[in-house]
């Protein structure tokens, strides 16, 4: 996000370039954006696209030499230098670092193009030679196409709004898929919240002969690297070493303009332990809550302080309260409800942080991939919120997720969960800047499954990694109270005992989980909350929900549409929204679904 729109249609071109403008003005979110077409009728392709200005894709459409291949692409590539070189040893006029020469590489080794693409992406490759257009996207998914096949015409888009804006037929929410989302924050099995609307598998290449029905191919499918030979512990450190060191300078080229997103744990560390970057060039910087610094914070400003580089806090404001409704919605309709409303301030700081660099790198994802830590998880919600047949299709869901779990634990992290369950917050990053992370490089994701049933601690990778390469990193304490230097096992366990019950504490008084909703009315009359709230988590949306922004709550969730939802029990979403807005202890994450499903009714279905 940005991306690509457009259709392979032999509908009249007046109309289809007609239809094309309305997908592309959807994607055009920010005065920084910038977009463009390209049309060829003689093969029924009408393709769009946006960007950020300045970005890897801002120099679309690209041509090879002999004006005989067009490739539009959207997204990054991290690929090492050496790549360039060989093009222009070829003859190629590769200048600058944009994705121009990325239509040489087609042209060299088409047949092993696709595997080389190393990110986050999709594209259109249009082969005036073979009369062909191609359309394809990254192995994981995560650089999205959504696509509805229509009588009249293929359509194909990065955002299904630009599909929802043209094509009124698909304004229906699918019930499954919103179930889904009500019991694992996200719909499974690539499925999308709107019917008719699907969405291209990871690693497809879906070719256009000449007509509207694609011939649909695959260059990658997991089971590719899940036969692969597994590793001893020792050997797999070795390797994972090597292989994160080498992938590394791949995404911190020597001349960029970006800046590391800095957190307490153990995944941005491991990249700054592992950089090598000249002292104040390297800005880094953390998010920040409205009170005390959380430990991320204070964490981070210490790991930027001992490497020498420029560090700042971007923290929530008072304006981020009172334009609440504005960050709430523009969050339900940049990612399609696949963010929820109470993730609002991703978008606040994401903003923020385009203003130190339009590139922002972290060590997001090391915590599923490299150390498979899974976060996608089913819960039945608790109580009598939703119509009866609704409640059972949640119920559904959770099954359907055990169902899938099973296998290995990095395709489920790489192909499964970071696609389906962190794309929203992705879509909210990448609306405002680039966004990066080592952890999801195909070398590294490929190497994990050498060590996934013999690494019995996944946690000591990055404590030796960081040991050996800047051992004055783990002096700072995480954010889970591990420090190097500990006077002896029992306390050492004995901290860890301590940060993570500071860790859950601040989650429990934060969120108030339905079954602890009696502890928390006993405890919060006696002050305990002020011990760990802010600590860790750096909102405060219970709070925030019977203060500032309780007349926006009433407004949305008490109003005759949201009551009416034909899956709402209206009884008891009344009362839930009233007991939140009173400050009684509820449930604030249930809470923020219903915000969130109402809002993608209104914002992409009723009112687009």
């Amino acid at each position: 996000m940005p991306g690509i729109v457009g259709l392979v249609s032999k509908m009249p071109r007046g109309l289809a370039e007609k239809s094309l403008d309305v997908m592309v003005q959807c994607m055009l979110h920010e005065p920084f954006y910038t977009s463009g077409t390209y049309v060829n009728e003689a093969l029924d392709l009408y393709c769009g696209w946006a960007c950020h200005k300045g970005s890897f894709s801002d120099c679309m459409p690209v041509f090879n030499e002999t004006q005989d291949l067009i490739l539009v692409f959207s997204g990054m590539h991290y690929g090492d230098s050496h790549l360039r070189n060989h093009l222009r040893q070829q003859g190629h006029h590769c200048a600058g670092d944009d994705a121009s020469y990325l239509v040489h590489l087609y042209e060299e080794d088409e047949q092993q193009f696709f595997e080389l693409l190393n990110g986050w992406f999709v594209g259109v490759l249009i082969d005036l030679r073979k009369r062909r257009v191609i359309l394809f996207n990254d192995r994981y998914a995560v650089g999205r196409m959504y696509y509805y096949e229509g009588r009249e015409a293929f359509y194909f888009a990065s955002e299904a709004k630009s599909l929802l804006k043209l094509l009124p037929e698909l304004r229906r929410i699918d019930v499954k898929s919103l179930a889904e989302f009500f019991s694992c924050d996200c719909p499974l099995e690539g499925r999308t919240f709107f019917e008719g609307i699907s969405l291209l598998p990871g690693g497809s290449v879906w070719s256009f002969d000449g007509g509207e029905t694609p011939k649909k191919n695959s260059y990658f499918r997991p089971r590719n690297w899940e036969g692969q030979d597994r590793l001893d512990p020792k050997s797999f450190y070795q390797v994972f070493d090597s292989t994160f060191r080498r992938v590394l300078p791949r995404y911190f080229p020597e001349k960029g303009q970006y800046a590391m997103s800095l957190t307490g744990g153990l995944d941005s560390r491991m990249i700054m332990a592992c950089l090598d970057s000249p002292p104040r060039e390297f800005p880094c910087y953390t998010f920040g809550g409205m009170g005390r610094d959380t430990y991320d914070v204070r964490i981070g400003r210490q790991v930027a302080k001992a490497c020498d580089q420029p560090y700042t806090l971007l923290k929530l404001n008072g304006d981020f309260l009172s334009r609440f409704p504005y960050y709430a919605e523009r969050t339900v309709y940049l990612s399609e409800g696949c963010h929820e409303a109470f993730g609002a301030h991703d978008l606040f700081f994401n903003k923020l942080a385009r203003e130190i660099a339009p590139v922002r790198m972290s060590g997001k994802f090391g915590s599923e991939v490299a150390r498979l830590s899974r976060h996608l998880k089913a819960s039945v919600p608790s109580g009598d919120s939703f119509d009866l047949s609704f409640k059972q299709c949640i119920e559904d869901a959770a099954k359907t997720l055990g169902d899938i779990s099973n296998g290995s634990k990095v395709s489920f992290a790489a192909f499964k969960e970071i696609p389906w369950r962190e794309y929203g917050r992705l879509a909210i990053e990448q609306s405002q800047l680039t966004f990066g992370t080592p952890y999801m490089d195909n070398d590294l994701v490929k190497i994990m499954y050498y060590g996934e049933s013999t690494a019995s601690d996944m946690d000591e990778i990055p404590l030796r990694m960081i040991s050996e390469h800047k051992p004055v990193l783990l002096d700072i304490l995480t954010d889970h109270g591990y420090r190097a230097a500990v006077p002896s096992p029992f306390s050492r366990y004995s901290k860890l005992f301590y940060w993570n019950l500071l860790f859950k504490a601040d989650y429990l008084f934060n969120y108030v989980p339905s079954e602890y909703a009696g502890l928390v009315r006993l405890l919060e009359p006696l002050g305990v909350d002020r011990l760990f709230v802010g600590r860790h988590v750096l909102t405060n949306y219970r709070k925030w929900v019977s203060r500032e922004l309780a007349d926006y709550i009433r407004e949305i969730l008490l109003d005759p549409r949201a009551l009416s939802r034909p899956y709402v029990n209206r009884r008891s979403l009344e009362r839930m929204v009233l007991q939140q807005v009173n400050g009684e202890p509820s449930q604030v994450l249930q809470l923020s679904k219903f915000l969130t499903a109402e809002l993608l009714h209104r914002l992409l279905v009723e009112d687009i």
